[in-house]
């Protein structure tokens, strides 16, 4: 069946795509004021990059023409920005890598391209920061067949609890039409947190990619027995990417190290990715009541985890 959606779609592509080509300068004749091009100055980065590497290898990264790779190459060794060294293997080839000079041309237009990157994010806020580099991760995972970009979990740091509470006040008006009693209840949460917990039965996870916040949770002590999951979260463009079962997984196999036998939680029937999360985990459902405690009418749920 014919998708009516695809050309709007391709529409949307194709305007990003001369939008980002504009913002980033590649439509200049020079790559950020250098007399290189844009082709040529991903060639000396990815050169850059690496010792040694063949003219075939360095084609099949970039997947660059033959030809038109041997001519930018060619240009590169006149100027004396690249040295060869036939292989001993089969004489036929070469290992190219930059000389002396081809690493000093490359130098400045590597920091001129970071000053430029630093300039587009200076001028957004924090949290725009990461949903950018968030979603260009996405992008890319979208789009290639490498996996998903890695993340890492950690424990929070100074600022990371105050970014908790931002996210979750900015998300939830943002998703669920949430008002501000949400985000007072999660700055009571994460206060209480941080001014009182015990880092032997009581933890906070935040994962982080780049050095960008991508996700929290939180498990506290809710008695000597039971300790309860708070404060899961995770940003939009990181999603799909499993950091929400990871988290919560953390969480049960730390509350299982603690001592404690079981897990609870509260949450919303309207965070239907949440609950898909802590049902797979194997919670289980064993309460709910409707209340409008944030502004739209919901069902609060409890669920229950057994660790015996």
């Amino acid at each position: 069946m014919h998708d009516t959606n695809l050309p709007k779609r391709i529409a949307a592509v194709r305007q990003f795509s001369r939008f980002y080509t504009r913002r980033i300068g590649a439509l200049q004749e020079g790559l950020l004021q250098s007399r290189f091009s844009l082709t040529e100055a991903r060639v000396l980065y990815e050169l850059a990059q690496q010792s040694a590497v063949t003219a075939t290898e360095l084609g099949r990264q970039l997947a660059l023409d033959a030809g038109y790779l041997s001519r930018i190459l060619q240009r590169f060794e006149h100027d004396g920005l690249i040295a060869r060294t036939p292989l001993e293997t089969d004489r036929r080839q070469s290992l190219i890598s930059l000389s002396q000079a081809g690493r000093e041309s490359f130098a400045p237009l590597d920091e001129r391209s970071r000053q430029e990157v630093a300039t587009l994010l200076d001028v957004l806020p924090d949290a725009a920061q990461a949903d950018l580099v968030a979603a260009m991760a996405r992008i890319e995972a979208l789009l290639g067949k490498a996996p998903p970009p890695t993340y890492r979990l950690r424990s929070h740091a100074a600022g990371d609890i105050g970014w908790v509470v931002s996210r979750h006040g900015a998300l939830y008006a943002q998703e669920y039409n949430f008002d501000s009693r949400f985000e007072a209840l999660v700055a009571q949460v994460a206060g209480e947190f941080l001014a009182m917990h015990d880092p032997a039965r009581e933890r906070c996870w935040i994962a982080e990619r780049d050095g960008v916040n991508l996700g929290s949770v939180f498990l506290v002590r809710k008695s000597d027995e039971i300790a309860k999951l708070r404060l899961l979260i995770v940003e939009p463009a990181a999603r799909g990417l499993g950091i929400g079962r990871h988290l919560v997984a953390e969480c049960i196999e730390f509350a299982r190290q603690a001592g404690y036998r079981g897990i609870t939680l509260w949450t919303n029937d309207i965070l239907i990715a949440a609950r898909g999360i802590y049902q797979r985990a194997g919670f289980r459902l064993v309460a709910g009541a409707p209340h409008a405690d944030f502004g739209p009418p919901m069902i609060g749920e409890d669920w229950d985890l057994s660790l015996g």
